[in-house]
């Protein structure tokens, strides 16, 4: 305590007068190895001295930040710094819109150490009573003659919704995270903060029948992506991991695919890469069915190729590309499925929901249970044999008669 003669107490060496109150400091050790001062400051000597105490407490126990960023600028150093070099690019993409649509607008300007988790929950829940395209200026951003609703004075009301919400606590979980890990601040407010999950709307997979008939309207149609259709449908493959396929993964003699790459859209890029991890890549036998729709697509692509002559892009080796040789976009992948169901008849389903099928397909084309086992990925045997206990074979051989009628006798 400070003494009627206006001395600093001992051990306050370094607390004195500061504008209109006092201050104090402390040398740390900072997060890149530097010694520096440290200050705090307060209204009265008392406030200062507690202070002053807490922050040698903190610079005996590890490294201390002298420079407190804000929210944004911690934001834009972890995309670049962090995720950008580590994570997939898919990943940059989705975080780097979280950040600069929902999160930098509402949080940037806080003090990163000064975040609490009412200040989250706050931003929460001003997210689902905000308009996005006012907001984001969406509609402004039209020509004026084509303003239609917020830009010309009735507003949408384009709130975000639970998943976006969602995407968005995580996104900032994730930057705070690694601040933790860089010792920036002390705890993770955004984790403590709970959000309700997005209710995903169940939809029922194509039956057997379903995919037989899908099939066989291709082939009749002479559909250039038959044999991706077929690999869906009886191998499950992904999206990305069917338009990710090159000749030099298929060993027509073995029967044997191979599957490690995937093609996928960020932002603006149209990637060729690997599958996410090491588990998804795997050798998968090809049913004769399968090895039929191939063979077929290599004779259509050489055709394609003869007919363009100079106008050929060679995508390396790409099993599935356009006329011209050029990869296929994810998107329209999934656009020419819905069209190709309705026309084939069929209720409308997305393309990631047609692995649900592929179990009943495998029956039909009498693959062994052990085969099975390895194309659905299950770990173990009896998974697999419940999937052929409860698919009929009258039902499934009849819905694949005329495709392999069509395919000229492939079962």
């Amino acid at each position: 305590m400070v003494s009627m003669s206006g001395k600093r107490g001992n051990g306050e060496g370094s607390i004195y007068p500061y504008k209109n109150g006092f201050a104090a400091y402390a040398w740390v050790t900072t997060p890149d190895g530097t010694k520096k001062r440290k200050y705090v400051y307060g209204k009265t000597r008392e406030d200062v001295h507690d202070k002053w105490i807490k922050l040698h407490v903190e610079a005996k126990n590890g490294p201390v930040a002298t420079r407190h960023r804000t929210v944004s600028a911690f934001l834009a150093y972890w995309l670049e710094s962090i995720v950008k070099p580590n994570l997939a690019p898919l990943s940059y993409v989705s975080y780097e819109g979280c950040v600069r649509l929902y999160i930098a607008p509402h949080l940037g300007s806080k003090r990163l150490d000064k975040l609490t988790v009412r200040d989250v929950r706050e931003w929460l829940t001003k997210l689902t009573i905000t308009c996005q395209c006012c907001a984001q200026g969406k509609d402004a951003k039209r020509a004026p003659s084509r303003r239609r609703c917020c830009a010309a004075g009735e507003c949408c009301e384009a709130y975000a919704s639970r998943r976006v919400i969602q995407a968005a606590r995580d996104a900032l979980r994730a930057a705070l995270t690694h601040a933790v890990t860089e010792e920036e601040i002390g705890k993770n407010v955004a984790a403590l903060v709970k959000v309700p999950k997005p209710r995903r709307r169940r939809i029922k997979p194509w039956s057997a029948a379903e995919a037989g008939h899908f099939l066989a309207d291709a082939v009749t149609r002479e559909d250039p992506l038959l044999a991706a259709w077929v690999l869906v449908l009886c191998l499950g493959l992904r999206r990305g991991e069917v338009l990710g396929l090159t000749w030099k993964s298929i060993d027509f003699e073995a029967g044997e695919l191979y599957v490690d790459h995937q093609i996928q859209r960020a932002g603006r890029q149209l990637l060729h890469r690997e599958t996410k991890t090491e588990e998804s890549d795997d050798f998968l036998p090809l049913p004769a069915l399968c090895l039929k729709a191939l063979r077929m697509r290599r004779a259509l692509q050489i055709g394609d190729r003869k007919a363009v002559g100079d106008l050929w892009q060679d995508s390396r080796g790409l099993v599935f590309t356009t006329k011209y040789g050029t990869p296929i976009e994810p998107g329209n992948m999934t656009r020419m499925f819905a069209l190709r169901a309705r026309r084939a008849g069929l209720r409308g389903i997305p393309l990631r929901n047609t692995r649900h099928t592929c179990g009943s397909l495998l029956v039909a084309l009498k693959v062994h249970p052990k085969i099975a086992q390895r194309i659905l990925r299950h770990s173990q045997i009896a998974m697999t044999m419940e999937v052929y206990a409860e698919a009929s074979e009258e039902e499934v051989r009849a819905a694949l008669g005329k495709l392999s009628e069509a395919m000229g006798g492939a079962s």
